[in-house]
């Protein structure tokens, strides 16, 4: 139980260090406090051409940050950017432009899975994870991939947006309330709660931690060689211009780091747009990676939500596959991947017409629906 007080500590700490940009609240995740999976940029970095046009909607938010939020807006269409605003807050310049996925991250996550199973690190998306002893006793024992990937962990009773209204925070435990994204996964699935919870049905339950337990899986396939997938992945595949992160789970010690990963990631604007483009591009040329993630298509699984308009492409989705958002409200024929990270965060990547749109945000107060929505539908659409 002191260990676990511990945690509550160091958790309201953090939530006290939360940015507070314009009179609205954002938990941000400390670039500095965090221990970090680093890659280094490439010197062989991909370059864009560009042929910008001014987008009056996309300007007029961007101007109007301190209220709408919105912070950096890229729109990449027939492999040049066409529309390329920002507006960053200081503490993303003084952190070389790195902004913080949220759960976009996750995505990120999923794609570095694809590539360990490409490598041979793992067989296929339907293995099950009954080799890991760091699961012992929990749900989570003898689950397959496919399933995490999914977010049909059986998890619903402990955590996740099903019944808790939050994918993060375990608070089942005398009061308390665990951020699963500051405690290594080791020390969770330790708790009496994950060794006494039988897993539940398997529906689409949103949980951070059914992506924490995929991250630390991939770690302990790739053992020795996880900072080579990384780099393999994002300095060479990518070619990333600047350093990107994985960052790790609070360690109040500093020597715990058995399963420490965690899917909060970071990079700047053009390298989250670097990542998009190789994945537009790995889908488009069928390789390995781009069949994992038709794969994953295929295998997407209904959300059974009700979609909340004009907010965000995660809420206005109606299925989910592989740890990425699809079928969007009123283009469900179009192939369209989409993530989604808490204060208005979205990557969209459209296959059917060559187009991608970022959108990073302090807050998600920008009107998605103008300047990312109507960017996507055309008039067959209607």
């Amino acid at each position: 139980m002191k260990k676990l007080f511990i945690y509550y500590l160091l958790f309201t700490f953090l939530l006290s260090i939360g940015i507070v940009w314009a009179g609205h609240k954002t938990f941000v995740y400390d670039f500095n406090y965090f221990k970090k999976y680093e890659v280094k940029g490439s010197k062989n970095y991909y370059k864009f051409k560009s042929d910008l046009i001014e987008d009056k909607d996309v300007i007029k938010q961007i101007n109007n940050s301190n209220k709408s939020g919105l912070i950096s807006y890229l729109l990449f269409e027939n492999d040049k950017i066409k529309i390329d605003e920002s507006s960053l807050p200081n503490y993303v310049k003084n952190n070389n432009g790195a902004l913080l996925s949220n759960s976009v991250g996750k995505s990120l996550v999923s794609y570095v899975t694809g590539h360990a199973i490409c490598e041979g690190y793992i067989q296929n998306v339907n293995v099950t994870l009954s080799d890991w002893n760091i699961l012992n006793g929990t749900l989570y024992k003898d689950s397959k991939l496919i399933d995490l990937l999914n977010m049909k962990a059986g998890d619903q009773n402990i955590i996740g947006e099903k019944k808790y209204n939050s994918d993060n925070i375990i608070s089942k435990i005398k009061g308390l309330e665990l951020n699963i994204n500051t405690l290594p996964l080791k020390d969770v699935m330790e708790l009496n709660l994950l060794q006494t919870t039988k897993k539940a049905k398997l529906v689409y339950n949103y949980s951070a931690l059914t992506t924490n337990v995929i991250m630390n899986y991939v770690i302990y396939k790739t053992r020795d060689d996880w900072e080579k997938l990384l780099h393999k992945v994002f300095n060479e595949h990518v070619r990333i211009k600047n350093n990107v992160y994985f960052l790790q789970t609070v360690n109040p010690n500093y020597n715990e780091t058995d399963a420490s990963g965690r899917y909060s990631f970071y990079a700047d604007r053009y390298d989250y747009l670097r990542i998009a483009k190789t994945i537009m591009d790995d889908w488009n040329n069928n390789t390995c990676v781009g069949k994992y993630l038709k794969t994953i298509y295929n295998q997407r699984v209904n959300k059974n939500i009700k979609p909340e308009a004009n907010k965000d492409v995660g809420q206005y989705t109606t299925k989910y596959g592989g740890q990425f958002h699809f079928d969007i409200v009123g283009l469900k024929n179009r192939k369209i991947l989409s993530m989604s990270g808490y204060g208005g965060q979205n990557i969209i990547i459209d296959f059917d017409r060559n187009k991608i749109i970022t959108v990073h945000s302090t807050d998600r107060h920008y009107n998605w629906k103008k300047i990312v929505y109507k960017k996507l539908k055309f008039e067959e659409d209607e």
